[in-house]
């Protein structure tokens, strides 16, 4: 709903939602919502998580930062609170390498096709690092009050 919600469209023809085959997605709620907004649906098929990997690799991403480090949340509305933020920070300020070290968030406000940038290809983007933010000081901003 928040991706749904910040388009600030009723019609999201041409948006494709992935999942793997996870019960929460294919439940009828789940769908309805999907459909309403004109969303595809796209699942993996046999349950084989490499069919689905951005998914699982930003899932792992947020357990591993998030969820195992917090251990215990004290609340429901906690652990929102602070996927919120996290999911916030991962697409606003934290840079890939991936896609020439810039946010999610920028990267999709662009048109055509993005370059990639993988290890070992990013020397012209290396050289600009004194224009990016080091995660270590974004990591105060991640702490729960």
């Amino acid at each position: 709903m928040m991706a749904i919600e910040q388009t600030e469209k009723t019609d999201l023809s041409g948006l494709i939602h992935h999942s793997d085959r996870g019960s929460q997605y294919c439940c009828n709620a789940y769908v309805g919502i999907l459909k309403e907004y004109n969303i595809s649906i796209s699942m993996t098929e046999n349950y084989n998580p490499t069919d689905n990997a951005i998914a699982e690799r930003v899932n792992g991403i947020i357990k591993e930062e998030v969820v195992y480090r917090e251990k215990c949340f004290k609340s429901r509305q906690k652990a929102f609170e602070r996927l919120d933020t996290f999911i916030t920070f991962y697409n606003d300020r934290r840079h890939h390498m991936s896609i020439g070290y810039q946010t999610p968030s920028q990267a999709h406000l662009q048109t055509g096709e993005q370059q990639r940038v993988w290890k070992g290809r990013c020397d012209s983007i290396c050289a600009n690092e004194e224009n990016l933010v080091p995660l270590s000081n974004q990591k105060p901003s991640l702490v729960q009050d």
